[in-house]
């Protein structure tokens, strides 16, 4: 998509590739002026600007070209300047963690020979004459080669440490382009490779505005939303804004989530004078051609410098409250790979129409029918055949189960003590190990595909008639997924019923239970263990942090 600014905010949300959710990638034939580019394109926090020409009228397009004798001028201009070069171990792969590579401390010139060691070694000595060579041999006693070598993100400019920035004499060289007037920059850092490199995929705590002086960058970019596929380093070390995992040819029997990583991603190519902007937080890898050099600016967003730290603690713990709700949305609402079948033809231990506990509960000789009223009442074996078929299913795996644990045939009371209930609690990590998906756990799948008003049906039934069979069924039988929908079905119940109703059917269902309380704690309890379950899924997903069990001070 190329567009050019013409008085109008281009539609940045207009262009939305398949697969990936976001805009796809826009290129600007001219840049923006400040206002344009904050409005239009930096309030987005979408990625996917490239801005042709940015920087095509720096001095340093023409000057530092290693094609045409910039490889000397650099040299001449900083070469007695102490540079900290990156020595990497898994070249030409540079990663962000420092287990990966070391500092090289060495003049700016040692690294400028060293391309051109590369330069000669590649035949591609066009630009470098033969007098320059002759005047420079190779470095004596070096252990490093040109591949292994890159001086990446090195300061021209740093707000704050001026001491720090060694390069700060080829900033003539370059301008701050308009599109940036008026922010506080960061840093502005030089980058220079003589052989292929690939940095590895990360993000930055800054905007960036990357913009190639020589050569060309490949720039492959990735949402936030994409850590899950990305495999983040655990948010407490020294490279967690790097992922962990390689997208080349990623081992997927660790990494299963990496296999849709790259249909989540975007790829733009930056030649000399292009720039691209990534917003904070995207991920991105850059592959860069031999002998590529580029500046970039980084300068903090507006939403990371109007947030106010004495925030931090609120707006963190509202964050991972959206993340978990939408991993619990994730893990409940995933749909089944095979229907499952009804492996009953008839009930082993109750029949519909046979209730349990006697003359009590044979007094109630019918059951409401839909959501209208509580008034309405119907006899049992008119219930909806849906509704039915499920109490049908319900109550013959209640049975079964009762059967397989080696219980007495005739379900008995089964409502807990309050020193149950906090037995389950102190031993919540077994709930959260003990974790099952919808797909697998078959009362949550029944209760899943039932609607609201056949499952409000179906649990009045056994409150009624089945009244031991559905402590059963809550107090030994349901899982923290089952109690998620369970719960989510209650919601759903709630917003179709009348008040009066839906008191009446909370006072009938919990009535069925010997300790009312302790069958809704029993409920709360495991809607709480799935809850940590998606909050465990979260730290692993965008923090890269594991934990096996609860802990009193997550």
């Amino acid at each position: 998509v190329v567009l050019s600014f013409d008085g109008s905010p281009p539609s940045i949300g207009m262009n939305m590739p398949t697969g990936c959710g976001f805009p796809t990638i826009q290129t600007f034939e001219r840049a923006p002026s400040a206002a344009e580019f904050e409005s239009c394109v930096e309030l987005t926090n979408f990625p996917a600007v490239v801005f042709r020409g940015c920087a095509s009228d720096w001095e340093a397009c023409s000057k530092w070209n290693p094609f045409n004798n910039g490889l000397d001028y650099l040299e001449e201009r900083a070469g007695s300047v102490e540079v900290e070069a990156m020595l990497s171990r898994t070249a030409p792969i540079f990663n962000g963690d420092i287990r990966s590579h070391e500092r090289v401390s060495m003049p700016f010139s040692d690294f400028v020979r060293l391309c051109k060691q590369h330069m000669i070694s590649k035949e591609n000595t066009v630009g470098v004459d033969a007098k320059s060579s002759c005047l420079n041999p190779p470095l004596p006693h070096d252990p490093t080669t040109p591949g292994q070598i890159y001086l990446a993100q090195f300061p021209i400019l740093n707000d704050g440490k001026e001491e720090k920035v060694q390069l700060k004499i080829l900033r003539q060289d370059i301008q701050t382009p308009s599109l940036l007037e008026g922010k506080s920059l960061s840093s502005i850092n030089f980058w220079m490779n003589s052989a292929q490199a690939r940095s590895s995929t990360h993000y930055d705590p800054h905007h960036n505005l990357l913009c190639v002086v020589s050569g060309c960058k490949k720039v492959v970019l990735w949402p936030p939303s994409a850590s899950p596929s990305l495999y983040p380093m655990p948010i407490y070390g020294e490279a967690s804004n790097h992922s962990s995992v390689g997208l080349d040819n990623p081992n997927l029997s660790d990494y299963p989530r990496a296999e849709h990583s790259l249909k989540q991603s975007q790829e733009v190519t930056l030649k000399a004078g292009d720039a691209v902007f990534i917003p904070e937080g995207w991920f991105h890898q850059v592959d860069s051609n031999e002998l590529t050099i580029a500046v970039n600016f980084w300068w903090q967003s507006n939403i990371m410098s109007n947030m106010p730290e004495h925030m931090d603690s609120y707006y963190l713990r509202r964050i991972t409250r959206r993340l978990i709700d939408k991993e619990m949305s994730l893990l409940v609402s995933r749909p089944s790979s095979t229907d499952l079948k009804q492996p009953y033809d008839h009930l082993d231990q109750c029949k519909i129409g046979q209730s349990e506990g006697g003359d009590d509960n044979s007094r109630n000789k019918s059951i409401e029918k839909g959501i209208g009223t509580s008034r309405e009442k119907t006899p049992l074996h008119d219930l909806d055949p849906s509704a039915s078929h499920a109490l049908h299913d319900l109550i013959s795996l209640v049975h079964d189960h009762v059967n397989a644990v080696g219980t007495s045939r005739e379900l008995q009371h089964t409502s807990p003590s309050s020193s149950d209930i906090a037995s389950e609690r102190d031993n919540s990590k077994i709930l959260v190990n003990a974790l099952s998906s919808l797909e697998d756990d078959r009362i949550a799948h029944m209760l899943w595909n039932l609607e609201a008003s056949r499952l409000r049906d179906v649990l009045l039934a056994m409150a009624r008639y089945f009244p031991r069979t559905l402590e059963a069924l809550i107090i030994h039988m349901l899982s923290p997924v089952a109690a998620e929908v369970l719960t989510q079905k209650f919601d759903e119940i709630d917003q179709q019923s009348g008040e009066e109703d839906r008191s009446q059917f909370y006072r009938e269902f919990y009535g069925a239970f010997d300790d009312e309380s302790a069958a809704m704690d029993i409920i709360l309890t495991r809607k709480e263990s799935f809850a940590f379950q998606a909050f465990k899924n979260v730290l692993d997903k965008y923090l890269g942090v594991h934990i096996t069990s609860p802990t009193s001070n997550l």
